[in-house]
């Protein structure tokens, strides 16, 4: 009996001892295990010493990690100097005959919107990398399909922020050329400076993408410009049934349609085949672990859901004012409304989106480049803005599909030049090169173009 409890407990500690070897080789064998389990224990620990000391490094990481976070207090600041410039009025009536007064308030209003548009484009560029950062961290939890999502929507957060407190205020053709201007920065000047950048590098091989992919976008954009090109052709051609009303009902069917497309396309690209973001894990399983060191989660899941929050708030907050002073900018500036909102928005929104496209392309990751710049495109043409014409349905604002004929007609030309750019599934610095130089014939066209006063945006009676 003795001899049978003595075997027992042998055996007992042989499967313990087996199981703390197989735990000490599964957390040594991943490179993210050592780090991750840091802030597992400090979840665990509840007390406050713990508490403050994980938020400090919370902190410490997403405030200080990245050199572009210098541009943080400009956000801050823009609130400020909105809010000095509401008292400064009450100050000049003392000392400013009231003729005088208009004139010079009015010209210090412009002076003062053109610093708080500046302010707030300057504050929304490091939140717009860091919201992406954040994304990217869930994603470590989440898996690449789920992740690669998550990317996509988060990456176009900004612009689609900025494009609904422009349709709250009934700012229409800012809402229309600033996602018409994320199409075009994404495939013309991110894909171009990907492409330049790669084949600057790696100028002694050919790099190479998915070609199936590449096509499968390219449809869809062409097919994004199918349904803007009708509302903009039948307001042209005066061709309406009822006038005034059917561009307006075509642009909500149309909208309703690009959804449901785009619905099927998130399916088809989760269920059928490997989605535009595999080539992430496919590249991450070919090398080796050193790999994973490099891309361990920087914080926990929980940290990054709020972190998610916070950024798209302070976004959100910062939105707001950016789109209450483009008019006053614009004047100030000397500089067309459709140049800031087709050229300067997007490049602001879309500014860690540059950057990484280039990183991977550099790294000969070419894949995942055309899926941040390509796929951020397809995610704007068909989901951003319908789903901005629907929602626009929802609150009582005429939002559509007539984008006008010379941003119709510079979308078309777009999509075209970059189809044929995807067709053989390759890429080089020249081909980068000439998507740049056409990004700097669009960008010179829009600051010559000005929308005629049929179709200007009114201008508010209110101070937001």
């Amino acid at each position: 009996m003795g001899s049978s409890e003595g075997r027992a407990v042998l055996q007992l500690e042989d499967e313990d001892l087996v199981r703390s070897e197989h735990f000490d080789r599964k957390t040594s064998s991943s490179g993210a295990a050592p780090q991750g389990s840091s802030y597992d224990v400090e979840e665990d620990d509840d007390s406050p010493k713990s508490i403050l000391n994980s938020i400090r490094k919370n902190i410490q990481i997403v405030f200080f990690s990245n050199k572009l976070n210098i541009l943080v207090p400009c956000g801050p600041l823009a609130i400020v100097v909105n809010e000095l410039t509401d008292h400064h009025v009450s100050f000049q009536t003392v000392f400013r005959p009231q003729k005088f007064y208009d004139l010079y308030t009015s010209s210090c209003d412009i002076v003062f919107q053109g610093w708080i548009f500046i302010l707030s484009l300057l504050g929304i560029i490091p939140l717009a990398e860091r919201l992406g950062w954040a994304t990217e961290q869930l994603a470590f939890y989440t898996g690449p399909t789920v992740g690669g999502l998550l990317n996509a929507t988060f990456g176009n957060a900004t612009e689609l922020i900025i494009s609904m407190y422009a349709l709250k205020s009934g700012m229409i053709r800012v809402v229309q050329q600033s996602l018409l201007g994320s199409i075009l920065s994404n495939t013309l000047l991110v894909l171009g400076c990907a492409f330049f950048g790669g084949g600057i590098i790696h100028s002694n091989k050919e790099q190479v993408f998915n070609k199936g992919t590449a096509v499968m976008n390219s449809g869809l954009l062409l097919m994004a410009v199918m349904c803007l090109l009708f509302p903009a052709v039948l307001h042209v051609t005066h061709t309406e049934v009822h006038f005034g009303k059917s561009v307006l009902a075509l642009s909500r069917f149309s909208s309703c349609i690009m959804l449901v497309a785009y619905g099927a396309y998130l399916f088809f690209q989760l269920t059928n085949q490997k989605n535009l973001y595999m080539p992430m894990a496919e590249e991450e399983d070919q090398i080796d672990g050193s790999s994973d060191n490099e891309e361990a989660p920087e914080i926990s899941k929980w940290g990054s859901i709020l972190w998610l929050s916070v950024m798209t708030l302070w976004i959100a907050v910062l939105s707001e004012y950016l789109v209450n002073t483009i008019e006053g900018a614009s004047v100030a500036m000397d500089i067309p409304v459709a140049f800031i909102s087709v050229i300067l928005l997007p490049i602001v929104g879309n500014a860690a989106e540059h950057a990484g496209a280039v990183m991977f392309a550099v790294k000969d990751k070419l894949d995942i480049s055309l899926g941040v710049a390509i796929g951020s495109s397809t995610q704007i043409a068909m989901f951003g803005i319908p789903f901005s014409v629907v929602v626009g349905w929802i609150i009582g604002c005429p939002m559509n599909l007539d984008f006008q004929m010379f941003e119709t007609a510079t979308l078309l030309m777009t999509v075209l030049v970059v189809a044929f750019m995807l067709q053989d599934g390759n890429s080089n610095y020249f081909k980068g090169l000439m998507l740049l130089l056409c990004y700097l014939i669009v960008a010179a066209s829009f600051f010559v173009h000005i929308d005629p006063e049929s179709i200007q945006d009114k201008p508010r009676k209110h101070n937001g």
